[in-house]
């Protein structure tokens, strides 16, 4: 199974939304989790377990789930609203006769948002894109997981495009692969070694529209 980021989600009663983050266990080298933007406003970020995928190819995820379930899982990014310290605005703030001195204004709201993501203890959000390193320097960049469906381990790294050889996909075993990350894939191969691993075929299933 494909496990992509940045490819449609289907829900059982139609598109949903579009995946942004894979959630992995950087230990187990296992996909907990999926996180979908919804298709529709205010677009929040969630995420689903994998379990509640059908199927996955490198340009659809299929849920088993509604729409209307899918808003159910728990959001993968949160607001929460910190209290500005009024010491930050300086000497050049003090009162005058009730007012401030020119050209400075007072802030109407003491509270600014953080946005932060809600990746469970212990995992990481991998992103498309995420760097993958050789031991003796960059190698390329995430495209997908190639995952075991029955137990969600990872079974290999798939770099697409924008590696060192081009347009074929380099398809490189998790046994390989040395820790990962918050923006790094570590390998526990050199470059060379990496040319040299056999060629994996990806198969994939384009969407006609």
């Amino acid at each position: 199974m494909d496990v992509s980021v940045n490819v449609d989600v289907q829900c059982a009663d139609g598109l949903c939304g579009q995946s942004t983050h894979i959630i992995v266990d950087p230990v187990r080298k296992k996909v907990t989790h999926v996180v979908v933007r919804e298709k529709s406003f205010p677009h929040a970020e969630l995420l689903v377990p994998l379990d509640l995928i059908v199927e996955s190819t490198p340009d659809l995820i299929h849920l088993r789930c509604t729409r209307d379930e899918l808003l159910m899982q728990d959001p993968f990014t949160e607001l929460e609203f910190v209290e500005r310290d009024p010491s930050y605005l300086g000497d050049e703030f003090e009162m005058d006769e009730g007012l401030l001195m020119w050209p400075h204004v007072a802030p109407e709201d003491m509270a600014i948002p953080l946005e932060y993501e809600r990746v469970p203890p212990g995992e990481l959000a991998v992103r498309r894109g995420t760097h993958v390193n050789a031991r003796d320097g960059r190698l390329g960049r995430v495209d997908e997981f190639l995952v075991d469906p029955a137990n969600g381990h990872i079974t290999h790294l798939v770099l697409r495009e924008g590696h060192l050889w081009g347009q074929e996909d380099v398809t490189i075993p998790i046994s390989e692969i040395a820790r990962i990350e918050e923006d790094t894939v570590y390998l526990k191969l050199d470059k060379q070694q990496v040319e040299a691993l056999p060629k994996i075929p990806v198969r994939r299933h384009h969407r006609h529209t």
